[in-house]
């Protein structure tokens, strides 16, 4: 078996069009696979749009022989929670791991950002989504019928240290958990 090497990395402006070609791709997929109506929010984000995401979230993109096959967004807020969105896969890329290494990525920078929780929205019919997410950790907080559809709100908790208690330095009035 050939090993597939991908790369993921944060996104650069350049990677624009390849990311709503990844998105579209991808959502044209849930859509389908969770029997969805009159669904249109990622598929009509314009240019202007994504460079707007690009400066104000953390985007991260996988990478094939320097083709854009995945992405993923994160909204990082003050509370140190983050809302991830638009996590995506070429079709005939999915089940290859890269999923994985993007929430890897994601992972790494919650963890570097003292991020306590996670979230994110998928629709409750797509099993293999569902099971994705478990497999990563997530758990379903709630559900929601608000955008037409069953949408399950995951959260992931992440184990943050006191900086107190990483760096051996007296602490008092702290609470660990």
């Amino acid at each position: 078996m050939e090993k597939v090497d991908f790369v993921v990395r944060k996104a650069q402006e350049k990677d624009i069009t390849q990311i709503q070609e990844v998105s579209k791709e991808a959502f044209d997929i849930y859509i389908e696979g969770a029997g969805i109506r009159n669904f249109v929010g990622s598929l009509n984000e314009t240019y202007k749009y994504l460079r707007e995401e690009l400066e104000n979230k953390l985007v991260f993109v996988a990478l094939w022989e320097g083709e854009v096959v995945g992405s993923v967004r994160v909204e990082v807020n003050d509370d140190h929670t983050a809302y991830l969105s638009r996590f995506g896969v070429k079709g005939e890329y999915q089940s290859k791991g890269i999923g994985k290494l993007l929430m890897n990525a994601i992972d790494e920078s919650m963890e570097e950002l003292g991020i306590e929780k996670i979230y994110l929205h998928t629709a409750s019919r797509m099993l293999s989504l569902v099971r994705f997410y478990y497999a990563r950790g997530f758990y379903i907080e709630s559900t929601t019928k608000n955008k037409g559809y069953i949408r399950a709100l995951l959260c992931k908790e992440y184990q943050v240290e006191s900086p107190c208690i990483s760096s051996n330095m007296k602490c008092e009035n702290i609470a660990v958990y």
